[in-house]
């Protein structure tokens, strides 16, 4: 039997786009020839994952994942939303985000290269899953959330699964309190994220570069004033404009007579001990990708050789 080095495996990956496990399969089949083995994974299905790599993947699902004290979500794209609802798919998402709970690891890339579960890496099991289902997909982000003591909560929107959705949001309280009242006020205001989706936690979290195209809109729509007074127009305009996109100032969605703030304050009573909003992260599938629009016609007529 030929001896199959790590080499030639990842130069047949290279070649396929297949998994690792499949190039070393393919490998010990045709006693180490390479092209043979493009042939081997070709027969078999296996090496379709490269020549899919720069389809458009939009569609797909978030996972989260929780436990008392981390929390993570993930977003796991395809390019339908048909195969979001395949069995071997949904495992993938939440594999990953299992993986992203092991590891404590927010950063994509590195995540791709952790161990997966079923052996290999969790880049292989994409790889595998874009064989054997047939559509380019990837790992496009991932956040993880800890707190020393409290509850991290989450949120699932247009569930299809346990864990899995379109919008998937986790929310980190900071407390001693009483865990069964920190997970109902995190599950709340996970609930309120995922309808509000703010941007920061508060004013001194956000993009300074969105606060000063905030402060110019501002400026611009009232130019001409004196600047004593426009100076003064733009702190208000400000203080409105934080009660909108930070997490802390915004009206509750429970309860619009107190901010997000307050009923942090105000829970402290029911968990018996101060709480602290330390945190959240929402993921909305599919946003900030650019889709790409089809002719649905053109493409059918195409497929029937440009006969109407």
């Amino acid at each position: 039997m030929a001896i199959i080095s790590a080499a030639m495996v990842k130069e047949l990956r290279e070649k396929t786009g297949a998994g690792m496990m499949d190039c070393k399969s393919a490998l010990n089949e045709t006693e180490g020839n390479i092209e043979s083995a493009v042939d081997w994974l070709r027969k078999k299905g296996l090496s379709k994952a490269a020549k899919k790599s720069g389809r458009i993947a939009a569609e797909g699902l978030v996972a989260v994942a929780v436990s008392a004290t981390r929390g993570v979500v993930v977003e796991v794209n395809s390019e339908t939303d048909f195969v979001a609802r395949n069995d071997d798919f949904q495992a993938l998402a939440k594999n990953i985000a299992q993986v992203a709970m092991s590891t404590g690891e927010s950063d994509a890339e590195k995540l791709k290269a952790s161990a997966y579960p079923a052996g290999g890496t969790v880049a292989d099991a994409i790889a595998n899953a874009i064989a054997t289902i047939g559509e380019n997909m990837t790992l496009r982000r991932a956040a993880v959330l800890d707190v020393s003591a409290g509850k991290v909560a989450s949120y699932v929107h247009n569930a299809v699964t346990e864990g899995l959705g379109k919008i998937g949001v986790i929310v980190a309280l900071e407390s001693t309190g009483n865990a069964d009242a920190l997970a109902d006020l995190g599950r709340k205001i996970a609930m309120h994220v995922a309808a509000a989706s703010p941007l920061a936690l508060d004013s001194s979290a956000l993009d300074p570069a969105v606060v000063a195209r905030e402060k110019g809109v501002l400026a611009d729509k009232n130019a001409g004033k004196p600047p004593h007074v426009l100076e003064k127009i733009v702190e208000s305009g400000l203080k409105s404009y934080y009660k909108e996109v930070c997490l802390l100032d915004q009206p509750f969605i429970h309860d619009g007579s107190k901010t997000v703030a307050q009923i942090v304050l105000d829970a402290a009573k029911a968990a018996g001990a101060p709480v602290t909003l330390k945190g959240f992260a929402r993921y909305a599938l599919g946003e900030g990708i650019e889709k790409q629009e089809s002719d649905f016609a053109a493409e059918v007529a195409a497929a029937a050789g440009g006969q109407a």
